[in-house]
């Protein structure tokens, strides 16, 4: 298995390009490299550039049982486009009927911790389980996205894998460019008003001057925008976290 590079190697890298960024990272990594996106436009701009690079790259995206029809289409579209199967990743079967039985199918809507809880579930710990297979995973964050994803670097170690963020010092007006320029698939609720796109009781439209997250669990007016895959929640709603995961873990072992 390859060793973690060294750190002065991921500040080289904070002044690559996008592409040179995908170039290291599928050099290195190989089949042990894969890219983690949800169809929205950075993850279809960081597929194209890759696919360039490299035709057989590996892409996954995270089937949480609760997505928009269209994400699905998207996977199909991509299968047409690239010529690339999308492996997904689903939650186990078991953690989300505990979770269910406990606290309802729209927990989400209830608390910040019973949110957080349906994310831990559905999203990071099938991601954790992924990632049991990966050296490295390449995500399509920016830090122009949201406050809480200002510092983002291109290239980090991050759950014991190498990160990489290659669009990180990317504009939203950049993202756009590329996507005309190379006619990139686009995920179909763009058209909608959507400029975030997550499961769908979870996301909505965006209205005029609110920022792209905005649209993602809007009715939390003073939480993290985040599911805990890129960043945790901190102080109580951790604590609360804990405890709530804890309470389905043994239910789903009962």
């Amino acid at each position: 298995m390859n060793a973690v590079p060294e750190l002065s190697t991921f500040d080289r890298l904070e002044q690559a390009t996008a592409t040179e960024v995908l170039q290291w990272g599928l050099e290195k990594f190989g089949n042990s490299l894969a890219i983690a996106t949800a169809f929205q436009a950075e993850g279809m701009v960081i597929l194209d550039i890759a696919a360039r690079i490299s035709p057989s790259v590996r892409v996954f995206t995270l089937d949480t049982g609760r997505l928009p029809n269209q994400t699905y289409d998207m996977m199909e579209m991509v299968r047409a486009r690239y010529g690339v199967t999308v492996e997904t990743v689903s939650p186990d079967a078991a953690e989300v009927e505990a979770m269910v039985a406990r606290h309802g199918p729209n927990l989400f809507y209830g608390t910040v911790p019973l949110r957080n809880l349906c994310c831990e579930i559905r999203k990071v710990r099938p991601l954790e389980r992924k990632l049991g297979e990966l050296e490295a995973w390449v995500t399509g964050l920016r830090r122009e996205q949201h406050e809480s994803r200002s510092e983002v670097r291109k290239v980090a170690a991050s759950r014991g894998k190498v990160k990489i963020s290659p669009l990180a010092d990317w504009s939203t007006e950049q993202v756009q460019a590329y996507v005309r320029e190379h006619d990139v698939p686009m995920h179909p609720l763009y058209e909608a008003g959507y400029r975030s796109i997550g499961c769908a009781p979870c996301t909505r439209a965006v209205q005029p001057g609110e920022d792209d997250r905005a649209g993602r669990w809007w009715w939390e007016l003073d939480s993290s925008k985040e599911c805990g895959i890129h960043f945790t929640p901190e102080g109580k709603a951790e604590r609360k976290l804990d405890v709530l995961l804890s309470e389905v873990l043994e239910a789903r072992r009962a």
